[in-house]
């Protein structure tokens, strides 16, 4: 079976274990059954924009071309550090985008991937977040009415815990033994007064488990512009990672490479 495309993304549905689709191109490839086969995986040396869909030789913030980088509102600085959010001053880039994305319900919560951490994202995208993010547990704490808000308590709790996933202890299964529960109490309390109103009642974590074969020893990451052709078992897939018996690959880091995907 071959499939060539350009990629994107991994997709995945919240089952147990999580189900993952490759999309190359018009096809879906159900990453789940291709578990235990060797895969030979080779860049065709295009690239192009996910957005625009022009010929490229580089990719920014994982596959778009340099123009579409620099004028998307979804490539702005504030995307990645959300207090810096401008929509209110009436600057955003796409006044449609920031409704949709910026001005709606955002979850602030709490994740252990490697480490519990501390995150944001909008209510209707945090299954997906947190699969994205190779989390076996997550509990959202707070709802607040947009991203500015997320962004500024995100910032704030980040002076008591980490915002950040160690990837590499993720992929590896690495994690810590800790109660997304009890870390909620200790951080409840330092959460200014003034944002109690949006706490969330306290629920049960989700979890998720992802599939795999086996675990891997040591971390060693692949790459197409140096490595055109990989031919490797695929032993399991996490977040946005392929595990091969030769190392990892990240698929959202190559969106917009031309591939062959062949078992």
């Amino acid at each position: 079976m071959e499939q060539i495309g350009y990629l994107e993304p991994l997709q995945h549905e919240p089952s147990t274990p999580v189900t993952y689709y490759l999309p190359v191109g018009n096809e879906r490839v159900l990453l789940n059954e291709a578990l235990g086969e060797t895969i030979q995986l080779t860049f065709l040396g295009e690239k192009a924009c996910r957005h625009c869909g022009r010929k490229i030789k580089k990719t920014y913030n994982n596959g778009y071309c340099y123009p579409c980088y620099t004028n998307l509102a979804e490539n702005d600085l504030c995307i990645v550090k959300p207090e810096l959010c401008h929509f209110h001053k009436g600057t955003c880039r796409d006044t449609a985008f920031g409704e949709k994305f910026c001005m709606q319900a955002h979850y602030v919560y709490l994740a252990l991937s490697s480490e519990v951490k501390v995150g944001i994202t909008r209510k209707p995208n945090a299954l997906k977040r947190w699969i994205d993010q190779g989390a076996v547990a997550a509990l959202p704490i707070m709802e607040v009415p947009s991203r500015k808000i997320a962004g500024e308590l995100e910032v704030h709790l980040a002076q008591y815990i980490k915002d950040k996933t160690n990837w590499r202890k993720m992929l590896k299964n690495d994690i810590r033994d800790e109660n997304l529960i009890e870390v909620r109490a200790q951080i409840v309390e330092k959460i200014p007064e003034e944002y109690h109103p949006y706490l969330l009642p306290i629920n049960e974590p989700y979890t998720f488990n992802y599939p795999h074969l086996s675990v891997p020893d040591k971390i060693t990451s692949l790459n197409l512009d140096k490595q055109a052709v990989i031919t490797a078992k695929l032993m399991g897939i996490k977040a946005q990672y392929l595990i091969f018996d030769q190392g990892v690959l990240n698929i959202r880091k190559h969106t917009g490479y031309k591939v062959s995907w062949h078992i």
